[in-house]
């Protein structure tokens, strides 16, 4: 019997954390490569090295089969390139299954092309919601989960909605999370980034912070106040802040700085998560960064007023603080009073999830 082939898309950063589990799995079971093959599809979303390059070889991911290099632009432009360039490859040789991982633009685009292309389509990690439509993750999820044969999913919650979509149970396969299979199987990986000593770093002496999502760095007097509060409210505990450029210019611009924060270029993989394994507590925007500190038992504090992932507030370290920089203060004494709660580990955030999707996969196929 021929193997099945099975695209993999990567696009994003947060994707490749997704899929690199899953290859592991395939290449290090015989009897799984007997059943499919996989060919690794890089939609170029992302092309920075520290975005994109620096992941592959930290993960240990392969060189892409096919690289559509569609770099940045609109929404728009971006869907367009993507869905343009996986149909061109679904034209020249047919998959018999489209595995797409998360929320980004390419996990959206690559769904709808197998679909119209009569190829079916897994999402890992469908099913999750934060209900918020100004966030474009949230229309890439309802738009993929509507056209998905199958579904992989992290939670209960995602479970839940799934079935609130109508989805039958035959088609909701509760696996655990793909992006912890790579926080696990990297725990005894991860190094101290360059300036670790430079900057005189100890563990459990400073923040780690991360800000992206235009709701808060998009409106200057807001993104102001917010920085002078978590400045102000860290005491004597540094700030590192891995900074996109677009929001360094603005921080600049607006006179933002203070000796105890300190703002770096983004990191790779395994240093940023020994940054996040050693600080005192995380304050984010990022959804992902909630579950990592979750199984690494660190405090959270989401500025975000709804999240994707509820389980890391119900049962993990995360608690959703909101956009409000006021909101923050009463957190932070929390924290400094050594109140935070104390978190549980989701159920199957084992490290076994891409082994399931993997066994799975072979039924399904």
């Amino acid at each position: 019997m021929n193997p099945k082939t099975i695209d993999l898309i990567a696009g994003a950063r947060p994707n490749f954390m997704k899929i690199a589990p899953i290859i592991r799995a395939i290449n290090q079971n015989k009897t799984y490569q007997h059943r499919i093959k996989y060919r690794l599809i890089h939609t170029g979303q992302h092309y920075d090295q520290n975005m994109s390059g620096n992941f592959f070889d930290q993960l240990g991911i392969p060189a892409p089969d096919f690289n559509l290099n569609v770099g940045s632009g609109t929404q728009a432009s971006q869907t367009a390139g993507i869905m343009m360039g996986y149909e061109d490859i679904l034209m020249k040789q047919k998959s018999d299954l489209c595995v797409v991982v998360g929320d980004v633009t390419s996990t959206m685009a690559c769904a709808i092309t197998a679909q119209k292309m009569l190829v079916p389509v897994a999402h890992v990690e469908g099913g999750i919601r934060s209900n918020d439509w100004t966030m474009p993750e949230e229309i890439n999820r309802m738009a993929t989960d509507a056209v998905t044969n199958w579904f992989f999913t992290t939670s209960e919650y995602a479970d839940e909605n799934l079935r609130r979509m109508g989805v039958v149970r035959e088609r909701i396969f509760f696996v655990g999370n793909t992006m912890i299979d790579t926080l696990l199987q990297n725990l005894d990986r991860l190094q101290k980034p360059d300036f670790w000593d430079s900057l005189g770093l100890n563990p459990k002496d400073y923040f780690v912070l991360t800000l992206h999502r235009p709701a808060n760095v998009d409106q200057e007097l807001k993104l102001k106040k917010l920085m002078q509060t978590i400045i102000d409210g860290a005491k004597d505990k540094k700030i590192i802040f891995p900074v996109h450029p677009r929001t360094a210019k603005i921080l600049n611009k607006l006179g933002i700085s203070s000796k105890n924060l300190h703002m770096v270029e983004p990191m790779g993989y395994l240093e940023f998560n020994y940054l996040v394994q050693s600080c005192f507590a995380v304050i984010t925007d990022s959804g992902g960064i909630t579950e990592e500190a979750t199984v690494l038992d660190v405090p959270c504090m989401t500025l975000r007023d709804s999240t994707e992932r509820p389980e890391t507030v119900t049962m993990g370290t995360n608690e959703l603080v909101g956009t409000d920089p006021n909101n923050l203060r009463p957190y932070l004494e929390k924290l400094f009073s050594g109140k935070w709660k104390t978190g549980q580990i989701p159920p199957l955030w084992d490290g076994k999830a891409a082994e399931r999707i993997v066994k799975h996969i072979c039924t399904l196929l």
